[in-house]
């Protein structure tokens, strides 16, 4: 037997029982034997971090800022809108025989836009004329007619008396007596019949006199006027075109005043009052002021948005229909911070706001409004009276964090 292979496992088996039963052992004299092999500068060298070690707080600037009343102003977005629009149209038929006025043209209120041929319409209010003299002629024999079947009426009321009391006497016969009775309801079918001829005059004069208003009503629809004071905003009807009922005219719009129209939040539109001043700046540069004359109580259904609407006046003419407009419309005073634009982020849920310094330098976030867009800054509504807010590395912290604060005062 060879004496190499028994050597052999009896190393093996001796490295397993070391490997183990005797592991932690073998671990700790490999390090130890790592570490004297490290040069001395290395083994003295700090870690660079430790669980124990204090975290350095982050520097920031914060500034003291101090609340002031300012005058609020609840700021929209808009267009302008002719104070009135009308698409003057015509109410009966026939051609044109008026030389037509050109869009841009200003128009007062009963200048003539279109004017229809008459046709016979002139035969027809004669010839209603002539029926309703014809009718009212009639009244006068029906009125005679009845007059003379009461006196008929009355004869026969004193022949039946008469009648009846020498019948009483036994002078007169029964059957005398029968006739005059017989006169008396034939006088009374006589009123009746007078009566009804007077009711059948009235009624025929009463039909005339509608026909001749008719026919005077068709006579006034040929002339088609500006309904008030404005300008055309089309071509009035060419001349020879035939006009039907409802053809359109011209379009008349008046621009003075105009109306500033916006839509105000729901969240706004408590501080929105009738009569408020208000100012629109327009695309042009143009700023105009005005009041506020409408506010909508019900909300549109899609926007949940109240309109709102500014009166301004506009002699020359210069504000336009449908231009864009920015709207500032004046509200109750309210606390507000003047801070630079910068100082403004976005916490982790994406809301508005800013950073701030509580007690213990712990950063913390107050939620904001902006209540005013200045070129120096912005004021900005939502914070207590006082408040130390980070204008510089608030991007870098969050809430909750420690911060080693620098505070200086903000320049006028």
């Amino acid at each position: 037997m060879r004496p190499i292979p028994v050597l052999t496992a009896i190393l093996v088996v001796a490295i397993l029982i070391l490997a183990v039963f005797k592991r932690d052992e073998l671990l700790s004299f490999a390090r130890g034997a790592q570490a004297a092999e490290t040069p001395a500068a290395m083994t003295t060298a700090a870690p660079a971090t430790s669980p124990s070690a204090p975290t350095r707080a982050m520097r920031v600037v914060a500034l003291h800022s101090r609340a002031r009343t300012i005058d609020s102003a609840v700021v929209l977005r808009g267009e302008t809108r002719a104070a009135r629009q009308v698409e003057v149209k015509a109410e009966t038929t026939g051609a044109v025989i008026s030389d037509p006025r050109r869009k841009g043209s200003f128009v007062a209120a009963g200048d003539i836009l279109c004017k229809l041929d008459p046709g016979t319409r002139a035969a027809n209010l004669v010839k209603a004329r002539a029926t309703l003299a014809e009718a009212g002629a009639r009244l006068p024999e029906a009125d005679a007619k009845l007059a003379e079947a009461e006196a008929k009426l009355a004869e026969a009321q004193i022949n039946h008396t008469a009648a009846k009391q020498l019948n009483q006497g036994g002078y007169t016969a029964q059957t005398t007596l029968l006739a005059r009775a017989a006169e008396v309801r034939s006088a009374e079918a006589a009123i009746a019949s007078a009566q009804a001829g007077i009711q059948s005059s009235q009624a025929g004069v009463e039909a005339a006199q509608a026909a001749v208003a008719t026919a005077e009503r068709e006579i006034a629809l040929l002339t088609i006027t500006a309904p008030f004071e404005g300008l055309l905003e089309s071509d009035a009807a060419e001349l020879g075109s035939l006009m039907q009922a409802g053809s359109l005219c011209a379009v008349v719009i008046q621009l003075d005043p105009i109306k500033v129209v916006g839509y105000v939040p729901e969240t706004e539109v408590a501080r929105v009052r009738l009569g408020a001043a208000a100012q629109a700046a327009l695309a042009t540069g143009e700023k105009i002021a005005g009041q506020v004359t409408f506010l909508s109580r019900a909300a549109d259904p899609a926007t949940r948005t109240f309109e709102v609407e500014i009166t301004v006046p506009n002699p020359d003419l210069t504000i336009r229909d449908g231009q864009t407009a920015s709207i500032a419309i004046s509200a109750q005073g309210a606390l507000a911070h003047r801070l630079p634009q910068s100082a403004l982020t976005l916490n982790n849920e994406g809301q508005l706001g800013v950073r701030v310094v509580e007690p213990g330098d712990i950063v913390g976030f107050r939620p904001v409004a902006v209540l005013r867009d200045e070129a120096d800054g912005l004021w900005i509504g939502g914070l207590p009276d006082t408040a130390d807010v980070i204008v510089v590395g608030q991007d870098f912290v969050t809430a909750g964090v420690h911060v080693s604060p620098t505070y200086r005062e903000l320049s006028r």
